[in-house]
Parts: structure tokens; sequence; C-alpha cells
């Protein structure tokens, strides 16, 4: 669900009129809706309540202190996938036992911050890689718990930039490799296989995969428990996919809608039956949500600098960009963008464009675009996942601020970086 609504042509976030957030805090401006993504994490929560269950968020999506704080008092966990990531959840009080370490390339550093941290697992990514930790570990004097991560070529056939479990993909072990390291394991004092991991990728909209992955990881368990392994988790990865087009319809009052592209207790009910008809009770599965627990709940608030037109060719030029948002840039990505408030008149065919120095700098093109003038804002929605982590100073722009809103109340949770700040770093 997500709780952006029209209420007398002006747009809210959950009990807050959007105006007031832009002309206290500022354009460029990330607000979340607090209730949009506490309900998502309780949604999946619960579908999968029938098995016992970790959800790990992953930060790579969404790392702003208070919504990590919120789902640590949640229960949940954290996939992180660096160094940096992993203090972020440490901090936001996150403990060690529901972090997983996921990412291809651990630096020697980082490995060891997640054994003297005590992660719940390392997602070993290659044969090498699992020497190093063998390695770290002996030199701390320490067992470390990993996950072979498999690669089940599997493809979903979303955009290549997002799909990670196809043989030519960079991620994971050869499923026939996994097989024999299950037996060379044995080897390594310094390393203990707490479990088996598996990700094939991101914006998954249907349930096959889900299923075709289970099926997998349960081969694979069977075979990790006849080779005297006793696994502690199984963790399926994430990738639940998003609707991102229409977020909202902007005709009239709307009632919260669904974000998530596939339902969680659809999701449950491919991947839960043949993944745990033969495990143990106390094996775990563990999930990482990334994009369908914070896409929904988040919005970049832009303000109309400039309306122009070339050549017949309409630009609505804004003082958001690539830099605060790269996802159309980088993925040619949909995004809905609605104006704050509604205007009478009729809407155009055009381009939302950012002040970035590159043709590649926009928001949205050939869209059918609401009646703006200068000074008016705009709301780019479902932009909760991806945005302001991938967001950069390009340009010399500083970051934009980040506003947690809890019913009508907005909450400063990251303020705008200043020029000062820029010079400094």
């Amino acid at each position: 669900m997500h709780y952006f609504t029209y209420r007398d042509n002006q747009l809210f976030c959950e009990d807050l009129p959007i105006v007031e957030a832009a002309a206290q805090f500022g354009t460029p401006l990330y607000l979340y809706s607090r209730r949009t993504y506490r309900e998502s994490f309780q949604l999946i929560d619960h579908a999968f309540a029938a098995q016992a269950h970790q959800i790990c968020f992953a930060l790579k999506a969404n790392s702003n202190p208070f919504i990590l704080r919120d789902f640590a008092g949640l229960g949940g966990g954290a996939d992180v996938v660096s160094g940096g990531e992993l203090k972020l959840a440490l901090q936001a009080g996150i403990p060690a036992s529901r972090i997983v370490f996921a990412g291809v390339g651990k630096r020697d550093d980082e490995i060891i911050a997640g054994l003297e941290a005590g992660i719940r697992g390392f997602n070993v990514e290659s044969e090498e890689e699992l020497g190093v930790i063998n390695d770290s570990a002996a030199r701390l004097e320490k067992i470390a718990p990993i996950a072979l991560r498999v690669n089940p070529d599997i493809d979903i056939h979303g955009h290549p930039y997002i799909s990670t479990g196809r043989a030519a993909d960079k991620f994971g072990i050869e499923l026939k490799r996994a097989r024999g390291l299950l037996q060379e394991l044995r080897e390594l004092r310094n390393v203990k296989l707490a479990g088996l991991h598996a990700h094939l990728g991101s914006q998954i909209t249907e349930a096959w995969p889900f299923a075709q992955i289970g099926a997998v990881l349960a081969e694979l368990a069977h075979e990790a428990h006849r080779a005297g392994h006793r696994l502690d988790y199984i963790d399926v990865g994430g990738g639940l996919g998003v609707i991102y087009a229409p977020a909202i319809k902007v005709a009239a009052e709307t009632s919260p809608a669904p974000d998530m592209a596939l339902s969680p207790y659809e999701l449950a009910e491919k991947l839960l039956p043949p993944l745990t008809r033969d495990l143990s009770q106390d094996c775990t599965i563990i999930l990482e949500p990334g994009r369908a627990l914070v896409a929904g709940c988040g919005i970049l608030v832009t303000q109309v600098l400039y309306i122009k037109m070339t050549r017949g060719k309409f630009f609505v030029v804004v003082d958001a960009g690539m830099n605060d948002l790269i996802r159309p840039s980088l993925y040619s990505a949909y995004h809905q963008i609605v104006p704050v408030v509604q205007r009478p008149g009729e809407w155009q065919n055009g381009e939302v464009v950012g002040p970035i120095c590159e043709s590649g700098d926009f928001l949205a093109k050939d869209r059918e675009l609401p009646p703006v003038q200068r000074g008016d804002w705009l709301a780019v929605m479902t932009a909760g996942a991806y945005g302001f982590s991938l967001s950069s100073n390009y340009n010399a722009r500083p970051r934009p601020a980040e506003v947690i809103v809890d019913g009508a109340t907005p909450h400063l949770s990251r303020p705008r970086q200043s020029l000062e700040a820029l010079w400094e770093s």
C-alpha cells in the first residue's frame, strides 16, 4: 500500500500536504511515508509466518538511518554489500546476528569487519573468496559462517543490468561447482557452511522464478545434508518487483493502492513447499527484499524552473536531475510524475529534464504532462528505492534532503548537503 493521495487538488503524503514540506525543506526533496514502508514490511513478514524466517532488508535500496532503525524495531535484519553498509546497519541497531554480507567483491578489511562484528553469514561468490574468508578467520582465530551463493542459470527476462542469476552474469558459483564444494569444505578449518544462497535479480514480477529457485535450493540443501552439513539458513535473495506506473490516479482522490507486482502470499505459496519439505524446523528462510519494501514509500519533489519550447518540442526544466535520481537515465526507467497542486488546463506531450549538463539528464521522455508553470512543484512517484542511494554530487550539486512523514508530522532525517561539505569531502 502507499499513502499518497489527492485532497481538493492537493497531493498529500499521509496527512501532510506536500506543499508544506516543499516550502519548509526546499527542493529537490526526498519524502518518505513511514506508514507505507512499515506496512510493506509487515505484509511480507505475515506472508511467511508459517516458516521460521528472517527479512534482511537490502540496504543498497535505501540506507536512510530513520528507515533502518524502524526495520530493526520490527525485527528486521540487513543484507549488506560493503563495509559501509555493515556499519550503517549496526549503527541503526540491527544485531549482527541478523546481518548477511553479500557482494561479488568483498575486500579483505570488509571481511575482517564482518568477522569481528559476528554477522550471521557471508554469501560466498567464488572459490577464491572462500579461501580468503578462511584465511582471514584463521588469523582472527574464528570460524566464519558462510553460505554458498549459487548461480542457477535462471533468466528472469528483465533488464540485463539488474539480472544476476544467468550463467553469463558475474554473480555466484556455478551450480555444478557448488555441489563439489560441499565435499571440499570439510578441508577448510575456519569456515562453516551455515547456509545456501541465490539471488536472481531485481524487478521480478512473476512467481515462477521463485518456484524454480526454491526447487534448486531444496535439492542442493538435501545434498548438503547428505554431505554432513547442518544448515542454519537458506537465503532466497530478493527481487520482488513493484508497480511503477501508475502510482496514483491524477484525476481524483484515491485510496491506497498496491505497490508490489506480486503478492507476498503468492510468493510464499510458490517458494515454501519445495524448499521446506525436507528442512528441519529450525532452518531459517532468509529473504532480502529491498525495492519491494521502500520503492512505493518515497517520492522526489522537484520545482519547475522553466518552461521551454524548442522547434515544437515541449520541455519542463526542473531543479532535480540525474544526480538526484539516475534511474531514468541509467535504465530508461519509468516514474510517474504528477503535480503537487493540480491546475486546470490541457495536458501536452513533452519531457521533464533536469539542470545537469548532459543530454541524458531527464526524468521523463515522450510523456503526457500536466499544465505547469514556473514555481510549481512536481512529484516523481515510486522513488523510495535506488533514488537517494544512487545520488551523486555531479556538477557539484549537493545531495537533497530526506524527510520522513509520520501522519501529519515531517521529520528531517537527513538535512540537505551543504556546499561547504562538498569542499570538505
